[in-house]
């Protein structure tokens, strides 16, 4: 059998490029014909490296009617190759603005390219000015209604949520921008914004309440990302040798309310690498997410198993971001169920996949420790007690590392400051090796803290703040409410261990194992 594979198309946004280079394709052409066909405005909110500004160059090809770009793609037969388009497309992707006057000359600078690639000449001074010109222009010297794509709408405003007063000043140069797409609808044809949030229409859109959202649409989940018909079809050739089941578990489950999705980087490093590693989160957590999770005092246990309603889940501004919408927009949680309870839709929130579960809890954990170098050795070390059953030096390694962290760091830190802080860290180790665990594992008598499943063996875990509960130990708690029943029939080692933190001491003051 030839060998049927083709170039990865690692970091490669253009659709020409894809096509004529011979990469791998996954055609998204259905998805585009029905939203030209259906509608005008359309929003869409997706994490990074989600394969949004690819998707908008197709829509730039297609509109500008490139038709042999699209030859053996689903809507080459479907469409009207005679028609030529204007497309304006403007990109906010490259280089961080630190201002509002780098705004403006970006946006001047991006006007001045849409005026020579379209050879239209704009005489007004204004911003707003020249982008209704350029609109008015293309259409006028053409015959054909405009197509106004924007990507990364949003990201001058996020690289500067740290400075609340410039994110505001960037959101109303923004906002100046897309004004005008409302007063030229006679002469466009499409718009299409993309970005990672959702800012409130009334902050940033000043009135172009029209626009459709796609973010949750269930006809558009698969929008971006490849599906699992695309793993097994289109990558076909890259599989062998590879564990379909670990790639499943590693890499998909991304769903806004429709097919779930794999991030197309996760996937094309693996295929490259060959090697199973969180990809997408290491080309960049945002410090200010793990800045916004520390002055909330998030309880990390609690973090893949948030609830929301669809309100909630769409609200964000500078002013009003909510942890669940955060989490959401940014790709670190995803959609796990809906329910319509009245006329309210709700929502339950969980991790995608592995590598964002296994790495969320990583860079948390190494925000909130004082060493990551240590940090590193502790979670190995971590790992080699378990496989050895060593449950007593677990004690020694938690002991000691509460023990190194700096006075002062508990002072400067705002989550050391309430009870579940200790046990959040406890967990997090857990969590950021990977393990399976289960939080609040209901039993006929009532919930175990924590339970994780490794090797073979069973560990029940139940925590105290000895200055916020009554006599009883952790231990015996798990003892006396028998939560080892649950787990008997499966015949595995069971480990009841009760952990103790003293708030005064800053530290665990005790720690009981008793076999199951």
């Amino acid at each position: 059998m030839p060998d049927t594979r083709r170039k990865l198309p690692i970091g490669v946004q253009t659709f020409a490029h894809i096509i004529s280079e011979g990469y791998y394709y996954v055609d998204k052409t259905p998805l585009a014909w029905r939203l030209a066909e259906s509608g005008k405005y359309y929003f869409l909110s997706r994490p990074r490296r989600f394969g949004k500004s690819l998707f908008l160059d197709t829509l730039k090809e297609l509109f500008e009617g490139n038709e042999p770009l699209f030859r053996g793609l689903y809507i080459h037969d479907r469409w009207d190759w005679s028609i030529h388009h204007p497309v304006i497309r403007l990109s906010f992707g490259g280089g961080v603005l630190h201002s509002r006057v780098e705004l403006d000359e970006k946006i001047g600078e991006l006007l001045e390219d849409q005026q020579r690639r379209l050879q239209v000449t704009c005489t007004h001074d204004s911003l707003s000015g020249r982008f209704h010109q350029l609109i008015q222009g293309a259409c006028e010297q053409t015959g054909q209604r405009v197509v106004v794509l924007v990507d990364e709408y949003d990201k001058p405003i996020l690289d500067n949520l740290t400075n609340r007063e410039t994110a505001l000043a960037m959101r109303e140069g923004l906002k100046n921008l897309y004004s005008v797409i409302k007063d030229a609808d006679a002469a466009l044809r499409l718009v299409f914004l993309t970005g990672v949030s959702k800012f409130s229409k009334v902050s940033l859109f000043s009135g172009l309440n029209n626009l459709l959202d796609l973010t949750v649409s269930p006809p558009y989940s698969a929008i971006c990302g490849y599906t699992e018909t695309d793993v097994d079809t289109v990558f076909a050739p890259e599989l062998a040798g590879l564990d379909r089941e670990e790639i499943r578990r590693w890499y998909n489950g991304y769903n806004w309310r429709g097919e779930p999705v794999y991030n197309p980087f996760d996937l094309l490093l693996l295929f490259s690498e060959r090697q199973f590693r969180p990809w997408w989160f290491e080309t960049g957590t945002p410090s200010f997410l793990i800045q916004r999770l520390t002055e909330r005092q998030t309880w990390l246990p609690a973090l893949g198993q948030l609830e929301s309603d669809a309100e909630l889940l769409a609200t964000f501004d500078v002013d009003d971001m909510p942890t669940e919408a955060l989490l959401f927009q940014t790709g670190y949680l995803t959609i796990d169920r809906e329910e319509l309870l009245g006329s309210t839709y709700f929502y339950r929130l969980r991790f995608p996949n592995h590598e964002v579960y296994q790495s969320t809890y990583n860079s948390l954990l190494r925000a909130w420790t004082a060493n990551p170098q240590a940090e590193v050795r502790n979670r190995k070390t971590l790992y080699r007690l378990l496989q050895a059953g060593d449950l007593s030096g677990l004690k020694e390694l938690f002991q000691a590392f509460f023990a190194t962290i700096p006075h002062q760091w508990y002072d400067n830190n705002p989550i050391s400051r309430y009870e579940g802080y200790y046990a959040s860290v406890f967990y997090s180790y857990f969590a950021a090796l990977g393990l399976d665990i289960t939080l609040e594992d209901a039993t006929n008598h009532g919930r175990i803290d924590m339970t994780v499943q490794f090797e073979g063996g069973i560990y029940l875990f139940e925590f105290k703040v000895v200055e916020l509960t009554a006599n009883g130990s952790a231990l015996q708690q798990i003892k006396d409410k028998g939560y080892a029943e649950k787990y008997r029939a499966l015949g595995q080692p069971i480990y009841m261990i009760g952990v103790e933190f003293s708030r005064d001491s800053r530290n665990i003051v005790g720690f009981e194992v008793g076999a199951g």
